[in-house]
């Protein structure tokens, strides 16, 4: 990949733990949405195109809330753990293309790797709540 090729990455792909501005949800929604920023630049270094967000993945952060109790609580630990595996994983890939190597390879690992962490963060929303969007 070219460095021209090389998708911008806004800063908060880059720390997508970084604080969101507080909302009524309690920050949830910016921190998913800084989550699926960083995602969209792990798709690019593994050339691919972004996904369109759908109804169930844009409604989570609401739904997650309504929830709350354990659920809540499953949920914001495995945020700060997905934040936590792309913020690093964004990093070695770019370092891996400063080298002029391909981070290819590995993008398309941890772009499999945000798909199982998301779809598991999914599935704590209440069966009722997940195609509401």
């Amino acid at each position: 990949m070219p460095p021209e090729s090389v998708p911008s990455v806004p800063a908060r792909a880059v720390r997508p733990d970084a604080p969101a501005t507080r909302s009524e949800d309690g920050g949830l929604t910016g921190r998913w949405a800084a989550i699926h920023e960083a995602a969209a630049v792990v798709a690019a270094l593994a050339g691919r195109a972004a996904e369109p967000a759908e109804p169930a993945v844009r409604a989570f952060p609401v739904a997650i809330m309504q929830a709350g109790g354990q659920r809540l609580a499953v949920a914001r630990q495995g945020m700060d753990d997905l934040s936590l595996i792309l913020e690093t994983g964004i990093r070695a890939l770019l370092a891996v293309h400063a080298g002029k190597a391909s981070p290819q390879a590995a993008a398309e690992a941890l772009w499999a790797e945000f798909r199982s962490a998301r779809d598991a963060l999914l599935a704590l929303s209440p069966p009722e709540r997940r195609l509401l969007g």
